[in-house]
């Protein structure tokens, strides 16, 4: 079960989507953590996070009247916070960086230790922004290549290789260790 599959009542949704302060209130609260927790993800700086959190729900509360009840709302709010992440990593231009960095900007930036002693989100941010995004989505968030093409308004195979950059990386940066079972490229398509 995911973090954004919370409920929520069609009455509070009700509620919300008119502008009631402790309807969205409440829907704020419910769905912070895990907002908050797939943008640092996403963009790799608590402060970028919390503009991409305020970005999420203020377009998600300016944009509630569009939520058709299709899928659970916290999914639908999970793609506004992804939406939004992307578009602060444009607006950084993070995207015009798409080469990996050399072994001697990743020592720089985590010392010495031993990186199979390190935790996920250290290891993860020695990935460059739009790789680290691309992995995280697909293998946390469970998205598709095809829906992460959508997202980043490219194509399959852009999100294959991205994909495939981070792989790459994190095998170099453990020693050449087997790849990630299930990591295919293929699988999810």
């Amino acid at each position: 079960m995911s973090a954004f599959d919370l409920e929520v009542s069609d009455s509070e949704l009700a509620a919300a989507t008119r502008g009631e302060a402790s309807a969205q209130s409440a829907i704020y609260r419910r769905f912070e953590r895990p907002a908050f927790t797939l943008a640092r993800r996403m963009v790799n700086d608590p402060d970028g996070a919390a503009d991409v959190l305020q970005d999420a729900f203020v377009t998600a509360f300016r944009t509630l009247h569009q939520f058709r009840g299709d899928a659970p709302f916290g999914r639908w709010l999970r793609r506004v916070v992804v939406t939004q992440a992307l578009m602060y990593l444009r607006a950084q231009r993070r995207w015009q960086d798409l080469f990996v960095p050399t072994n001697d900007v990743i020592e720089a930036q985590i010392g010495q230790e031993d990186l199979h002693t390190l935790d996920l989100e250290r290891v993860l941010s020695t990935l460059p922004d739009v790789p680290r995004t691309v992995l995280w989505l697909y293998h946390v968030e469970g998205y598709t290549h095809v829906e992460i093409a959508a997202l980043c308004d490219r194509t399959v195979s852009f999100s294959k290789s991205q994909l495939s950059r981070a792989h790459a990386r994190l095998r170099q940066q453990f020693g050449g260790a087997p790849s990630v079972p299930g990591a295919s490229s293929e699988s999810h398509v």
